[in-house]
């Protein structure tokens, strides 16, 4: 929402201010630069991206116009479930949680969280290194150093769509150059047309080069930069997770050990701890 609303501000301070300058509207419309423009934007962007670059830049495009999912809620249901994991570990011990990793869909405790459940992403991470922690072969700094090359693959993929988008955005201004340049190309073959028809021309070339620069800051830029935000905002899950379960493995109580994974979180997201203990009060007494 926010997207279009920033848009929509865009176009009507660019356009409005032109407008009150006494331009004309319709003098910006030029479909054949657009056609220029756009169409050497994507054909260069196929150009330098291989398949799956392409197709994670199309996956992560229609997430700019939805909400951040990442909020207060979710984190709490997060650390309520590795909350619950951590105390039936302590009471039952690691082989008791076996089902449940196995097969989180079918797990009395994990079923309980569906927030969580639905991100294949989060529910794997968790249940992969708990498999590491019943299977007792490794150490805390192992798992640690396993999970920061994870989370770090993780932030690698996720910056592909970023870079593409960003690079996108800056060939924009190149091309509005390039129509620009074709423009005055056209009009020095039209030099023996009246002034005012070579006005026109020269105008309509203009159009390109602001074309490009427009649509590189106004629009394509601003995706760049918010898509490296939800990728910020995705890896605090794991991260969460991370600090969590490791301080579950030198020893902490699953009390304590939450509270690690809640001081990794935004402070703007992040609950305080007596909301996140009434919340697992609450959660324990269903």
């Amino acid at each position: 929402m926010l997207v279009i609303v920033g848009y929509i501000i865009v176009c009507g301070s660019v356009f409005g201010g032109f407008l009150l300058a006494g331009g004309h509207l319709h003098s910006l419309f030029q479909p054949v630069e657009l056609l220029m423009i756009g169409g050497a934007a994507v054909g260069a962007f196929f150009v330098g991206n291989n398949g799956k670059a392409i197709k994670a830049t199309m996956k992560a495009l229609p997430t700019v116009l939805k909400g951040s999912r990442y909020t207060k809620a979710l984190y709490m249901e997060l650390m309520t479930l590795l909350f619950e994991i951590l105390s039936k570990v302590r009471k039952e011990g690691l082989m008791s949680i076996e089902g449940d990793i196995e097969k989180p869909e079918d797990s009395p405790i994990f079923s309980k969280y569906p927030g969580i459940l639905a991100d294949h992403h989060i529910t794997e991470f968790m249940t992969d290194y708990l498999r590491l922690m019943v299977a007792g072969n490794m150490d805390a700094f192992q798992i640690e150093n396993l999970m920061d090359n994870e989370i770090e693959t993780h932030h690698v993929e996720g910056e592909i769509p970023v870079h593409c988008v960003s690079k996108l955005g800056d060939g924009l201004p190149a091309f509005g150059i390039v129509a620009a340049v074709m423009g005055v190309v056209h009009t020095m073959a039209s030099v023996g047309l009246p002034p005012a028809e070579l006005g026109i021309l020269i105008a309509n070339a203009l159009v390109g080069t602001f074309l490009g620069i427009l649509l590189a800051y106004g629009f394509v830029g601003p995706l760049a930069s918010l898509l490296e935000q939800k990728l910020h905002e995705s890896s605090k899950m794991f991260q969460c997770v991370k600090v969590t379960l490791l301080a579950s493995l030198n020893g902490y109580a699953p009390a304590l050990a939450v509270e690690f994974g809640r001081k990794v979180l935004f402070s703007t997201e992040r609950p305080s701890f007596s909301e996140l203990e009434d919340h697992i009060k609450q959660s324990k007494s269903k």
